[in-house]
């Protein structure tokens, strides 16, 4: 019984491993579910909000190269933290062992980001294949959805669906990313969001690649606006930050 008992109710933090206070169907301790902290940085895309170390990737109005190509399908993205640490650790107990209820939890990080100005007319959940979602139980970024659904008071709709047949992402380049994902979503039939603003939720933005495949088919489908909503991304400043600290280091010891 006290085995069945620790297996529902698990008496160590997940990501830290300190034994657990509360009894709680989340298995982390209250200072590991606040550690994660926003993403800051002097330096973003002003629309893609993409950080940057130096001001030079931008132009003058303030956009990164690829917004000025026109890579993005999206007009706007808002991300909690930077996908690295305990964000990463908690999104993967999440995603990978299943545990819902991070769900909450996860929907006040991502209302704390999301400006109260901005209004949205649907929430779409980023889709799923239909046999991940089998496998895995539930799709993660419809119960995040769910949540801002709620905050917000928002409803959500699922005018897109993903088709399999698609490589992994993981060891692609950025061309090749979204030459994998370029014809993976499809839009049901008619004008569903037709002059609507359109918020897309996701747990993790790494390049864009597949958000911004998906937001092109929401805008075939009539929305006039397309804002995407993560709690992560990747933040590649990381090595340049790195690499600058280590060399500054150096110089101040004299070696």
């Amino acid at each position: 019984m006290c085995g069945f008992f620790n297996l529902i109710f698990p008496d160590e933090c997940r990501v830290c491993g300190e034994s657990l206070q509360e009894v709680s169907r989340i298995p982390v301790c209250s200072r590991c579910l606040t550690e994660p902290s926003v993403l800051t940085a002097e330096y973003y895309c002003a629309a893609c909000r993409t950080p940057f170390v130096t001001p030079y990737p931008l132009d003058e109005s303030g956009r990164c190269g690829l917004c000025r190509a026109g890579l993005q399908g999206f007009d706007a993205v808002y991300s909690y933290g930077s996908y690295e640490g305990t964000l990463r650790k908690l999104i993967h107990i999440y995603k990978y062992n299943g545990v819902q209820p991070l769900a909450a939890p996860f929907g006040r990080l991502l209302a704390q980001v999301l400006p109260r100005e901005q209004t949205f007319d649907v929430i779409v959940p980023m889709p799923l294949h239909w046999r991940k979602r089998w496998q895995r139980g539930f799709n993660q970024a419809e119960l995040l959805a769910r949540e801002i659904s709620r905050r917000w008071n928002v409803p959500i709709e699922k005018p897109v669906r993903r088709r399999g047949g698609s490589a992994a992402q993981a060891g692609l380049s950025n061309a090749q990313r979204r030459k994998n994902v370029a014809h993976v979503f499809r839009a049901g039939k008619g004008k569903p969001l037709h002059g609507k603003r359109v918020l897309l939720v996701d747990d993790v933005f790494t390049t864009g690649a597949t958000a911004s495949s998906c937001a092109r088919v929401l805008k075939r489908a009539g929305a006039a606006h397309v804002t995407l909503l993560t709690l992560a991304r990747t933040d590649r400043r990381i090595g340049t930050l790195e690499l600058r600290a280590s060399k500054a280091a150096t110089a101040a010891s004299g070696e």
